[in-house]
């Protein structure tokens, strides 16, 4: 059971948080763009099998947190630590899908007195980052999407607007996984998209801005998973991020997409009950 609960960061704002409890040891889960927060919830039969307590949160903008437009990606530091501190959480590992990814390396780089361990599937790398090619092997609709958040919040809303579906940004692993376990991410997008569009701007502008901290700043041991045909962070992404931190083993997955990639998830959950 997921116990759903607000944190007031003491400004007016709030954050809504999931707590699976018990006493083991904490991962805090971050969500890609557009989720709301929830768990994911074909790996908690193996976070349950190794004691894990998965923590998690809507990120500003999404579902029951408050906005906060011109957050960076940076910000998930200090967001993290209030929920860990009303919690009574001391410390905890980073588990972070797609535009979860950064979120999770963030609170790696910023909190490591904090945590234990990161783990990024399928993570963006930062659009600033030197010797990256940042579009390349990227769908003709995050190049769009991302292309606006470029142009400004104005630009990225009017994209938004008018943007649909693309079935495209998904290979057939993926479109396969999403009409087995990993249907679930029907449960996180569609209260994200009906939500509206604010989240997923803010998501949108803080991955092509300036991240507020350095890959290369992480001490804590850090596994990278992609898979080769990702269309969405296309797997160069993980590549770099490897260079840049000298904690990281990579992980890669020829055949895997975006979302298959996540099958992995369970050997990940693994690797970080090893480094508890």
């Amino acid at each position: 059971m997921v116990n759903e609960s607000e944190v007031d960061l003491g400004d007016g704002k709030t954050l809504r948080t999931y707590d699976t409890r018990g006493t083991g040891p904490v991962v805090f889960w971050h969500h890609g763009t557009p989720n709301i927060g929830a768990p994911p919830a074909p790996l908690l039969p193996a976070a349950e099998r190794l004691g894990l307590r998965w923590v998690s949160y809507d990120r500003p903008g999404y579902g029951g947190s408050t906005p906060r437009p011109g957050r960076d990606v940076a910000s998930a530091a200090s967001d993290v630590a209030k929920i860990a501190d009303a919690l009574e959480i001391e410390r905890f590992a980073v588990f972070g899908h797609s535009g979860g990814g950064p979120h999770a390396l963030a609170c790696a780089a910023l909190l490591p007195e904090r945590v234990s361990a990161a783990v990024g599937v399928a993570s963006m790398a930062p659009y600033d980052g030197e010797g990256l090619d940042w579009f390349a092997g990227m769908g003709a609709a995050g190049v769009g999407s991302l292309t606006a958040a470029l142009a400004g919040r104005t630009e990225k809303a009017r994209y938004e607007a008018s943007a649909e579906y693309d079935a495209e940004m998904f290979t057939a692993s993926d479109h396969a996984a999403l009409k087995g376990d990993w249907a679930w991410f029907l449960d996180v997008v569609g209260p994200a998209v009906q939500g509206g569009p604010d989240g997923l701007i803010d998501d949108d502008l803080a991955y092509v801005a300036p991240w507020g901290f350095q890959p290369s700043d992480i001490t804590a041991p850090v596994l990278l998973v992609h898979g080769g045909a990702d269309r969405i962070a296309p797997l160069a992404h993980g590549e770099w991020l490897a260079r840049q931190c000298a904690t990281a083993e990579l992980r890669t997955f020829p055949g895997d997409g975006h979302i298959s990639v996540l099958r992995e998830g369970k050997a990940a959950l693994e690797w970080l009950a090893g480094r508890r």
